[in-house]
Formats: structure tokens, C-alpha cells, sequence
């Protein structure tokens, strides 16, 4: 973490500014390094009057539900996955003006981070996975116009498909149900490859042909979020497993590994919000 930033910054009122969130945040994520190859305009997307911050939510996604139940919590600031804004101009009607609106009439900052929380090797959704799964001998994996975005890893004992289910919460349950605390089924589980599982792929979100690359590799399982008819028979007659484990259940794991650290860094007030789509 930056020095001038820790809690002798946010002192006993536990306040940091905007501009200054904004460094922290630049400082323990790779903001400015996948702008090449992300359309997500990383970052402050929606400033606020007031520049005093006292309680950040965070959510994967930046919608009027989570609005609401940010602005209930009182937020000053929401941090999300996935953003309103990517790479080009979107007129102000609809949909799109109503969130804005809600923002602006609310004075609620929203900033978003993308393609560099998937691929944060501490903080991102696959390093959260790979926790989670007790995977060791993790590494970069998932390549993205050449960028990987996903890790790699082994199990000290080769473990069942069923037991990777359990350890990523996604085992049961009705995928068309959403709310808080309910775990969606997987919206896929293909069981084409070893009963004993050692070697582990994970993408987070949308990359369900991904798994070309841990075929290639010779791995054992394939998690990512989104399904793919095509990926079927690429699966099967390669012989690997593969988990399409839902793209939202995939991708909450790095918005709340974020929230811990910034409280932990800042004193400042953090929650998540817990809104899964089924899907």
C-alpha cells in the first residue's frame, strides 16, 4: 500500500478523497496496464460533488438494483467489475440515462476495474478461485490477444469433480433463481476427463473457447463462466472436464478480495453486494 495513504491519511473520521482513492487504487491493481486489449474504461467513472469518501460498496455489477442497494447502505463511492462505460460514447437515453442519473442525483461515484481484476494475481477473481480450490503452484494462464488473464495451478492430491464443485459453492441449486446468499447451479459441468483431478485452468467470466489453451496444455479441468455450445465436443473428444460455473459466480470473487484490503489499508467502511444473475 502507499504511505500516504494509510490510516495517518484517513485518520480518526476514516476520510479519503477521490483523487486519492483513485491512487490506491491505480497502486494495488494494474489499472492503466490491459488497456490495450480491455474496451472497459478502467477506473473513476463517475466522479461526485462531494470528494469526501467514508463508505465504498462494491458489487460485480454497476445497474440500478445495485444502485439502490448501495445508496440504502449510503455508500459515497460503488466499485464494480463491470462498468457503464466501454471504450466508445453511449447517448444519454433509457436505460443508460436513468443510472446515470441515479448517480448524479445521488452524488454516488461508481468506478470500475475489469480485465485487471480477472488477472490480479492476489486480488483477482481467479487468484480468488484458486484460493478457494486450495490450488498450489499457481501461475499465469489464459491468454487474451497475447495478455493472460486467468491462472494455472495443481492440487497437492488429486481431488473429484464433485469436491471442485463443493469448493467453489456452485454445487446446487436452481440457475434461473438470483438473490443474496443463493449459489446458482453451474450452468454446465462436463465430466469428459480424469475422475482424479490434479491440473486446473481457470478464466473468470466469458471464455468458454478458452479451453483450447488447457487442452493444449494437457490439463485435467477448465473453469470459466460463461457456456459454449461449441465447446461440447471440443471437450469431449479432448478428454478434459470442464466447469461453466455461471459469469457472475465467477466474478465476485475480486471485488470482495479488493473491499477487504481497502479496509484493512484505509479504516474506510466497505460491504459487498450480493446481487447474482443465475447466469
Amino acid at each position: 500500500m502507499r504511505d500516504d495513504i494509510g490510516m495517518n491519511e484517513t485518520g480518526k473520521n476514516g476520510v479519503v478523497t477521490v483523487p486519492r482513492l483513485d491512487e490506491y487504487f491505480h497502486d494495488i491493481l494494474p489499472i492503466d496496464q490491459y488497456s490495450g486489449i480491455d474496451s472497459s474504461r478502467n477506473g473513476l467513472q463517475v466522479d461526485r460533488r462531494d470528494q469526501d469518501i467514508r463508505r465504498v460498496a462494491f458489487a460485480v455489477d454497476a445497474a440500478l438494483q445495485v444502485f439502490e442497494a448501495a445508496l440504502e447502505w449510503n455508500a459515497d463511492m460503488l466499485f464494480v467489475h463491470h462498468g457503464l462505460f466501454w471504450g466508445r460514447e453511449e447517448v444519454l437515453t433509457g436505460t443508460h440515462y436513468r443510472r446515470i442519473r441515479t448517480l448524479l442525483d445521488n452524488d454516488l461515484a461508481l468506478y470500475a476495474v475489469h480485465l485487471p481484476l480477472d488477472a490480479h494475481l492476489s486480488l483477482g477473481n481467479n487468484a480468488g478461485m484458486a484460493e478457494a480450490l486450495g490450488l498450489g503452484d499457481v501461475e499465469p494462464f489464459g491468454l487474451i490477444k497475447g495478455i493472460p488473464i486467468g491462472v494455472m495451478g495443481r492440487f497437492a492430491q488429486a481431488v473429484s469433480l464433485e469436491d471442485v464443485l463443493g469448493r467453489l459453492g456452485v454445487e446446487g441449486g436452481d440457475p434461473s433463481r438470483s438473490g443474496a446468499g443463493k449459489a446458482p447451479a453451474p450452468l454446465a459441468v462436463l465430466p469428459f476427463g480424469p475422475d482424479s483431478i490434479t491440473t486446473v485452468g481457470l478464466i473468470s467470466g466469458g471464455a468458454p473457447l478458452e479451453v483450447d489453451q488447457a487442452i493444449r496444455l494437457g490439463l485435467d479441468l477448465y473453469i470459466t463462466g460463461d457456456a459454449n455450445h461449441v465447446a461440447y465436443h471440443r471437450c469431449r473428444e479432448a478428454g478434459i472436464n470442464a466447469i461453466f460455473a455461471g459469469h457472475y459466480a465467477t466474478e465476485v470473487w475480486g471485488v470482495q478480495r479488493v473491499a477487504a484490503q481497502l479496509a484493512a489499508d484505509t479504516g474506510l467502511e466497505t460491504t459487498f453486494i450480493d446481487i447474482p444473475t443465475g447466469l
